[in-house]
């Protein structure tokens, strides 16, 4: 190869190299899809909606919701995992995808930990312990003496087997030694219409489907599973508080996108989406759900998703849960 064949053929490579890093800096220049793997009209689709609105005039551009349901989030999070890692496909995780899936599932179609690049958290809902009104024990001391006096004979309902309903409540077992009965429906609002009617006498509920009928004391509220009480139900304790430590339940969302997102549109992302926690309508939206906001980095994203993975698993092991 002569000289000037050389130079050309480096300055050609040099070129191609520099492109994805120039169109990362100038990103975004078409319209984003955000994936929702879950149906539209769901908690998680309406604040997927309130965080692309909220985000759509800085970014410049469109931000298109795409729900993808099935498969307990897999459909939609292969369809994300498979995509040109150009930032303009991103999506909604939560437990499922990102702590439970691994364990529930004998083989997924991604690797959460190495498909997927970490942009960043949007927040937590906790899970609170509700029981019928009309149920006998008045108090969380009174309902963990009444269950452990009748293993097997108490039923609890979930929105479906593997839900982060159905896990807290496998957790709360482990924890305190009880046998309660699972009786899985198909989505929350069921589980919830069966536990107002005295069908089902308890449930694991979380704020964001729950707390209207939390407080409109159509359940009584026994316990809460955050680390510490929340503000729109300050008057009931947490599990920790009532003596079972070590038993933080809680649902919580964040965004990815495909492994090898740029540097530069990951950043650009994860500053957007911390500004839009900022934004009064989102503000509302968050505390209508009972929703706390999870402002950092993609790193601290990450961090929290394999924490709750490590912590997750074992528990969904020794219950011997499996949805295939």
């Amino acid at each position: 190869m002569d000289r000037r064949t050389l130079l050309t053929t480096l300055a050609a490579t040099a070129a191609a190299g520099a492109a994805p890093w120039a169109r990362a800096q100038n990103y975004p220049e078409q319209i984003i899809k955000w994936v929702v793997p879950y149906p539209a009209g769901g908690g998680t689709d309406v604040i997927a909606r309130t965080l692309a609105e909220a985000m759509r005039q800085p970014l410049g551009q469109q931000i298109v919701v795409d729900n993808r349901p099935g498969a307990s989030t897999n459909i939609g999070a292969e369809l994300v995992a498979r995509a040109k890692p150009d930032g303009y496909t991103i999506m909604s995780a939560d437990n499922a995808v990102l702590a439970f899936n691994e364990y529930l599932f004998s083989k997924l179609p991604f690797n959460p930990e190495k498909d997927f690049s970490y942009i960043g958290a949007i927040g937590k809902f906790p899970l609170a312990l509700v029981v019928h009104p009309d149920f006998p024990a008045k108090d969380f001391k009174a309902f963990l003496a009444y269950v452990k006096a009748n293993p097997g004979k108490v039923n609890y309902a979930s929105p479906g087997n593997g839900s982060p309903h159905h896990l807290a409540m496998e957790m709360f077992k482990n924890r305190t030694g009880t046998f309660i009965t699972h009786i899985p429906y198909r989505g929350a609002a069921p589980a919830m219409a069966d536990v107002m009617g005295g069908q089902v006498p308890c449930m694991f509920l979380d704020l964001a489907s729950g707390l209207p009928i939390m407080q409109g004391h159509k359940v009584r509220v026994l316990a809460i599973g955050s680390g510490a009480r929340s503000k729109l139900l300050p008057d009931v304790p947490t599990l920790a508080e009532v003596g079972v430590p070590n038993t933080k339940v809680f649902a919580f969302q964040g965004i990815l996108g495909p492994a090898g997102l740029p540097a530069p549109v990951v950043s650009k992302l994860n500053a957007e989406l911390n500004r839009a926690f900022t934004v009064p309508a989102v503000q509302k939206r968050f505390n209508d759900f009972g929703m706390e906001a999870m402002p950092g980095t993609p790193q601290q994203f990450a961090a929290l998703s394999r924490a709750e993975s490590k912590r997750w698993g074992p528990i969904i092991k020794s219950a011997g849960i499996k949805l295939d």
